[in-house]
């Protein structure tokens, strides 16, 4: 299930610098009370509602997205709704007053777990378009369903071909069809905000198309990276305004405002507590 950014240069942008805030944050614990208590549920019944859900709506999402694409992305939806329901997990969406309707945008959000996949698939009701690694293409049915429905495979080991594979993309973000990138690059290791990388900034500077951040908070806790039994909780997503790549007179300026929203919507043991930066208007960038 794991998505990833793209393969380009990082740009460092540094992390909160508050020293209220703890250094690392403690991993979430494999050994949880809650998470071992909910384990026979796991094991029985949810991983083979995964197994079942999987082939059935990546088959489904194979041939509908034949007919139409947007109706197969339908079949990620329902797919995630159940899984996360399946598994105990509340998703909480804060701001969707931020979207606007028909318009498509390059989302920007953090990576802190397998859950952020299904957390945004099934509940941000919106039509988007993954970067993923190309690794995820040769997954049974969820590589091929994914593939279908037209996502985007970057070999992350290839700037080159994941460049062109941004390229070929581009036709598909159309009547309010947007492209999602992890500006991570990949899952953070203990829920706190990671440098981002310069691709996504880029495509939206090339599409003109507006930069939408999102927060994910919680999803570390509910499932840890090296952690194969979730454990009920909330994830929250909070959708912050848009921003306008024209505003800012560099990519590093862009990154770090864009970086500063998502940190705005993270509890401070998530890498939170940055304040986002103010656009740059055109006309003092030229002077």
């Amino acid at each position: 299930m794991r998505a990833t950014g793209e393969p380009a240069p990082i740009v460092e942008t540094g992390r909160p610098s508050n020293p209220a805030q703890p250094a690392t944050r403690p991993p979430a614990s494999c050994r949880e009370p809650l998470r071992w208590l909910v384990a026979p549920w796991t094991v029985a019944v949810f991983y083979p509602i995964v197994l079942v859900t999987t082939v059935l709506w990546g088959f489904l999402a194979v041939v509908l997205s034949a007919v139409n694409r947007r109706v197969g992305h339908h079949c990620g939806t329902v797919w995630a709704w159940c899984l996360t329901r399946a598994s105990f997990v509340r998703v909480v969406v804060d701001g969707r007053e931020h979207m606007q309707r028909g318009r498509s945008y390059v989302i920007m959000t953090n990576h802190q777990g397998d859950y952020d996949i299904l957390a945004l698939y099934g509940d941000l009701r919106r039509q988007f378009r993954w970067v993923m690694k190309a690794e995820l293409r040769k997954v049974p049915f969820l590589g091929w369903g994914c593939a279908a429905i037209g996502h985007v495979f970057v070999d992350r080991s290839n700037s080159r071909a994941a460049i062109a594979s941004l390229e070929a993309a581009k036709p598909r973000l159309t009547g309010g069809v947007s492209v999602l990138f992890f500006p991570e690059g990949t899952r953070s290791t203990d829920g706190r905000l990671l440098p981002f990388k310069k691709g996504g900034f880029v495509m939206a500077r090339q599409l003109g198309f507006p930069i939408l951040p999102l927060s994910i908070s919680g999803s570390a806790r509910i499932l840890p990276k090296r952690c194969l039994l979730p454990r009920p909780g909330t994830i929250r997503i909070r959708i912050h305004p848009a921003i306008d790549p024209a505003a800012y007179p560099s990519d590093p300026a862009l990154i770090a405002a864009v970086r500063a929203a998502v940190a705005s919507g993270l509890e401070p043991d998530e890498g939170g507590g940055e304040r986002p930066e103010q656009p740059v208007s055109p006309a003092s960038a030229r002077s």
